[in-house]
């Protein structure tokens, strides 16, 4: 796993032949912080990290100067292995939750200017994830939801959707209130 951009750029992790998360390509990485990095100012923005997995993608917008990255993993290995890499890279604006997703979505009374989410694809009741999401207050009202897909979701018809966007077989669904 490779830091693509920002302050890290380069960095590699490896989290070892246990672990089971899928992380997100680096072509997909790119692509998607190219629309984001000409969209938002990160030194201002607080990011939710769901499904966190290897951390890839909180580490992204940490590299690229987020104000505060929340991750948030349900697996002891993952959550550790995101530990460690934080503290090899002496990150102090990032804190990890070991938590079920879901029932952290409940639980925080946070706010958030970008959540990200990039739930198992084998995940039951995937197609749900957006409106747990949504409905709570984490969001803040100009804030983004992106969502990491297979291709065989479609969530173009939830009102809240605004776009979608693929690189190779990751796919992009973005989500505004």
């Amino acid at each position: 796993m490779r830091i693509v951009g920002g302050k890290y750029k380069g960095r590699m992790f490896h989290p070892g032949k246990k672990f089971k998360a899928r992380p997100t390509t680096d072509v997909a990485k790119e692509g998607l912080f190219n629309i984001l990095e000409n969209r938002y100012e990160f030194s201002t923005k607080k990011v939710l990290d769901l499904f966190s997995g290897t951390g890839s993608m909180g580490y992204e917008f940490v590299s690229r100067g987020s104000r505060q990255v929340t991750l948030v993993e349900s697996n002891f290995n993952h959550y550790k292995f995101i530990l460690e890499v934080l503290e090899a890279l002496n990150i102090e604006n990032a804190r990890v939750f070991k938590a079920d997703v879901f029932k952290f979505l409940q639980k925080s009374r946070d706010s958030f200017n970008i959540i990200f989410a990039d739930p198992p694809y084998d995940l039951p009741n995937f197609e749900a994830v957006p409106e747990a999401v949504l409905s709570t207050d984490l969001l803040t009202p100009e804030g983004v939801f992106i969502l990491e897909h297979p291709k065989e979701y479609d969530f173009s018809t939830h009102p809240s959707f605004k776009e979608m966007r693929h690189y190779g077989k990751v796919h992009f669904s973005f989500f505004e209130k």
